[in-house]
């Protein structure tokens, strides 16, 4: 204990000093410089990941932190160019168009941005989608990305179950809420291919059109482009898709004998340096993960969670603080407790009522659950590209009595109460239990309609017909009324301004609640969550595939043999 608590002051110390550096060292950026700025990893709508989760291992980065970043280079004079060096991205369609969104706008201030991709691998179309947006975009001469369209593919694990002895029992309401099919049936039904379809033609005609749109080429040649499958640089060059192949150090040389500013050391330029000088403070309140009762910013696994509690004390903390004007509610959630959603999204109300205005913006996916909490906000904008809606319910009930069979394991069950059986995991349930159950997930999805019909201003009957558990596109959602407006974070802070009657020119200071814990207090979680992960049983889980992992992700933070609110689990666009 004692060489614990020594560890524990020598990590705090070393710490301390890493931060006090870090303030210290801000770099002198000289007239005419050119910015080197790393685009690549996993980027998560969270605060700043701590030193001390850094420490052990935790790899992600801050999304807000990567659009800091790009919008001081878009208000700094000094910057005469931005070379932006991708490499694989982890994020989903959402993300990766708010980064193309402010490359764009260092496109229009005049900053010269320069994409510079070093890939090697099968579908790449996000990280060329993000790149495309850059004034020039270069390959390095080794790069392989064949441009040959995009594919979805769809995982059922029910007769993987069946091999094991378990049943599955499924209740739902929609015949789109196809993550009970995911979970419990072995083939894509009609309605999860005709949903399933719109979704790849929406994100595919949204990526064909901004790639034209950027390269200033028709989006018919874009299409060609595509079926010709070009593989090479140097075919990607002949069809005008990129500038050049070139290594890093060519690009940079382009430019000149101009001064270079890596990306770690503008992260440490302060925005007032820049000229961005704040007029009002937002609340910036972020919802991330599968939406559980409780509290915690992440489960046992280490993953972020949507927690009820921690998310409800946050809007009423935000809204008693007089210095903050409007609130934004950034929201990356597939869904869960509907419970859990219906709690925060009571909490949007109250805050609402004191009269903060919510804005909610929505991520990669803000589907389910992740939906419903943000739906009575004032102003909801998402990505063309976001994953969003999935109004539906579903109960799964697995039944393991086959499998305890084969494991020569006997059952004996007792029951009082008539409907006692639904308690059982070794029996299906009777006609009039099942009945019951259906009830209970009729209520839950009759609430869940009536607050998008309050939020939204649209009729429940209207709710119903684009619910049913259909997942949109943010750009099918604008169209049917789901959402207010299309854009990223930029676009909900100058939906915000106007609900709190500032100038749309007026910068804002956008602080996080809750706010960062103690670095003592971070110190101590990263230790016992690594220790939790040690002990736990995820060994397997870096093997599945990526799909998989998220839903082992999400449904070990959700309450079984309760309805749940989730969207298609297994859905990756590439």
């Amino acid at each position: 204990m004692r060489a614990l608590r020594r560890l524990f002051v020598l990590l705090l110390v070393v710490i301390v000093v890493a931060v006090v550096v870090q303030l210290w060292s801000a770099p002198s950026v000289k007239p005419g410089s050119v910015l080197l700025l790393e685009i690549a990893g996993s980027y998560v709508d969270e605060p700043a990941v701590p030193f001390a989760a850094r420490l052990f291992g935790v790899r992600k980065n801050p999304l807000a932190a990567l659009l800091s970043d790009l919008r001081k280079a878009e208000h700094d004079a000094r910057i005469a160019a931005v070379v932006l060096r991708l490499g694989k991205l982890d994020v989903g369609w959402g993300k990766a168009q708010e980064i193309r969104d402010a490359i764009r706008a260092l496109r229009a201030a005049g900053r010269h941005p320069i994409a510079y991709l070093e890939l090697e691998e099968y579908g790449a179309n996000l990280e060329y989608f993000v790149a495309s947006a850059a004034e020039q975009v270069y390959f390095s001469p080794a790069t392989r990305t064949p441009f040959v369209g995009m594919a979805a593919e769809y995982l059922f694990l029910g007769g993987l179950w069946e091999k094991f002895g378990v049943q599955i029992e499924v209740e739902r309401i929609g015949e789109y809420k196809s993550a009970a099919e995911t979970l419990a049936g072995k083939e894509m039904s009609e309605p999860h291919r005709r949903m399933a379809n719109a979704l790849l033609d929406s994100i595919s005609q949204n990526f064909v059109q901004a790639v034209a749109e950027s390269r200033g080429l028709p989006p018919e040649q874009v299409s060609a482009a595509i079926d010709a499958a070009p593989v090479i640089p140097a075919e990607m060059k002949e069809r005008k898709l990129i500038d050049g192949i070139s290594f890093l150090d060519e690009v940079i040389a382009t430019q000149g004998k101009r001064p270079l500013v890596k990306g770690r050391d503008y992260a440490a330029v302060s925005p007032e340096s820049v000229g961005i000088k704040p007029e009002a403070q937002f609340a910036l309140i972020y919802g991330t993960g599968a939406v559980v009762t409780g509290e915690g910013s992440s489960n046992s696994r280490g993953s972020p969670q949507l927690a009820a509690e921690t998310v409800s004390r946050a809007f009423h903390d935000a809204a008693e603080d007089p210095s903050i004007r409007a609130i934004i509610f950034r929201v990356d959630s597939p869904g869960g407790s509907p419970l859990a959603s219906d709690l925060v999204w009571r909490a949007t109300q109250e805050a609402r009522a004191k009269g903060k205005p919510v804005v909610a913006s929505f991520s990669d996916v803000a589907a389910s659950g992740g939906y419903y909490a943000a739906c009575g906000a004032d102003a909801i904008v998402a990505e063309p590209t976001t994953l969003t809606g999935s109004i539906g319910v579903f109960v799964l009930r697995p039944m393991v009595r086959g499998l305890l069979d084969k494991l020569g394991i006997g059952v004996a069950s007792l029951t009082r109460g008539s409907h006692a059986d639904l308690l059982l995991s070794t029996q299906p349930l009777k006609p009039d239990t099942r009945a019951l159950v259906q009830t209970e997930v009729k209520a839950v999805y009759d609430l869940f309609v009536s607050r998008v019909a309050e939020g939204r201003k649209l009729s429940a009957e209207r709710v119903d017909e684009i619910g049913r558990g259909r997942v949109w596109t943010g750009a099918e959602a604008h169209e049917n009324g789901l959402v207010d407006e299309l854009g990223g974070l930029h676009t909900a802070v100058l939906k915000a301004k106007e609900k709190a009657g500032l100038r749309p020119e007026a910068e804002v200071m956008l602080v996080v609640f809750p706010a960062p814990k103690p670095l003592a207090a971070q110190i101590r979680e990263a230790l016992e969550g690594a220790a939790l992960r040690a002990a736990g049983s995820d060994a397997l889980l870096p093997q599945l595939p990526a799909s998989l992992r998220r839903v082992a992700g999400w449904l070990s933070s959700v309450p079984s043999g309760s309805p749940v609110l989730l969207p298609p689990v297994a859905v990756e666009i590439r």
